[in-house]
């Protein structure tokens, strides 16, 4: 057995021995710094992991954002989605007036029902206080104790208590638009600078997002204000009273190829069309005043029944225009015995809806022909139905009552439902809730019009001497 030396660990034959063992202190100075550095790795780790998280979550943000199109709808997912980056439980975005001197609107979230019944009959804030610093000064900005801060200027009666805030402005093509304040960490820490800076981030692209939603509401306006020129402004039916209503899709820049029309024909009756064109762009608007402006004219021209109208407008469109597949529901209110008859001819369109005066409710059924536009050779039925005195018909394109989460048929039930319901309102306040309350899903355009059945027929006008009568 060889021994070691203490002096310099080798054996007797000179060799290189273990060294000596390592003191206890050295031991546990060793496994200190170990845990230090890890603590300090896995430091590091939750800190990238929570960056990680945090550019996740605002990429998703701005995805969510972008996706709104409505101006309304993409202020408050603003509001909630600042909210949700920093884990806020306030939050509000103030839109700045024309003069950028206070907020015109302010868009809240976060609050109870409780909180939000505390405060009715409260003016919204428009400025004042610590939240006009951001509108003197657009620098992001947090305050750890909003009422003891020099600017504050209280709380109105009612307010939740809020102590801490973050402010940070959003600009719309280099002009600032408003205001997005954070209040109240659901941690109860104050906000922070990783705070600050995501929301930032998400300032900017709020920035994109609302002036995308500007120019789809203005794209809206436009189409829906060329849409409605399209359609006529229905003239005296005395003794009929009528009531249109006409709505376009909920997706912005879509037009549409629905219509309606109604008039005083020449015999003494009352004459109503209401169509779809196939399609949502600008080709489908101008198809729908060809083929409605064509069947006016065939309509007062006429004097034949409904089905022959279409027959007609059929052949007359096939051989002088491109149109598209287009459904046509065309009717005339003739006069029968004491009252009134309904004669009408579908292609390819749905049935009107009948609510009599005991609000029974009656789709009128029967034989459809085909759209126009598919084939001129097949037979249109005509059909006949006595209209009680008192009741209301409805004419309805398919955007009243098609969604994509149901059949057609629950669509219907339920619009019959529906005009139950409210068929003793008055007819222009019938229609509009009709249109209001509509179990589609608000994808297509909706065209409605609705006509009251009075008692007794039409007592027509006197001509003049000589006239001939037609």
């Amino acid at each position: 057995m060889c021994a070691l030396s203490e002096q310099d660990g080798r054996d007797e034959s000179g060799r290189e021995g273990p060294g000596p063992a390592p003191r206890p202190s050295q031991v546990a100075d060793l496994k200190l710094h170990l845990d230090r550095e890890l603590e300090r790795i896995g430091t590091q780790l939750r800190a990238l992991a929570d960056a990680k998280d945090r550019l996740q979550g605002l990429l998703d943000a701005v995805l969510a954002i972008s996706g709104e199109l409505d101006l309304s709808a993409v202020l408050r997912r603003i509001v909630t989605t600042a909210m949700d980056l920093v884990g806020a439980r306030y939050g509000a975005l103030g839109v700045l007036h024309e003069s950028g001197e206070y907020l015109k609107e302010f868009v809240t979230a976060g609050l109870s029902e409780e909180e939000r019944s505390a405060l009715s009959g409260v003016p919204f804030p428009h400025g004042r206080g610590v939240l006009g610093l951001l509108i003197q000064d657009p620098e992001p900005l947090r305050v750890e104790n909003i009422p003891a801060h020099p600017s504050s200027a209280g709380f109105p009666p009612g307010h939740p208590p809020m102590r801490t805030l973050l402010g940070v402005a959003v600009t719309v093509r280099g002009e600032i638009y408003g205001d997005l304040y954070l209040s109240e960490r659901n941690d109860g820490r104050p906000f922070n600078r990783e705070d600050e800076d995501v929301v930032v981030a998400l300032a900017g692209a709020a920035g994109i997002a609302i002036e995308n939603a500007r120019l789809f509401g203005q794209v809206r306006d436009s189409a829906e204000r060329f849409q409605r020129l399209l359609l006529p402004a229905l003239p005296d039916l005395n003794p009929f009273e009528a009531a249109t209503v006409y709505r376009p899709a909920s997706r912005p820049s879509r037009l549409g190829g629905d219509w309606y029309d109604a008039m005083v024909l020449p015999d003494d009756t009352v004459g109503v069309a209401i169509g779809d064109v196939g399609g949502h762009d600008l080709d489908a608007a101008a198809a729908m005043a060809r083929i409605h402006s064509m069947l006016r004219a065939l309509l007062y021209d006429r004097r034949t029944p409904p089905s022959e109208v279409l027959v007609q407008l059929d052949r007359t469109l096939q051989a002088t225009a491109d149109v598209p597949v287009t459904t046509v529901c065309l009717a005339r209110m003739e006069p029968h015995e004491n009252g009134w008859m309904l004669r009408w001819s579908t292609a390819g369109h749905f049935p009107p809806l009948l609510i009599t005066p005991d609000l029974e409710t009656e789709y009128l059924d029967a034989e459809p022909g085909v759209p126009l536009g598919v084939s001129t050779g097949m037979e249109r039925p005509d059909h006949t139905h006595e209209l009680p005195a008192g009741s209301i018909l409805l004419f309805f394109t398919d955007g009243l009552v098609e969604h994509h989460a149901h059949s057609i048929d629950e669509g219907l039930t339920a619009l019959a439902d529906l005009a139950a319901t409210h068929a003793e309102r008055p007819l222009t306040e019938f229609v509009r809730v009709l249109a209001d309350h509509h179990p589609s899903d608000g994808q297509d355009d909706m065209a409605l019009l609705a006509l009251r059945i009075p008692a007794g027929t039409r007592c027509p006008e006197p001509r003049p001497p000589g006239e001939p009568a037609v």
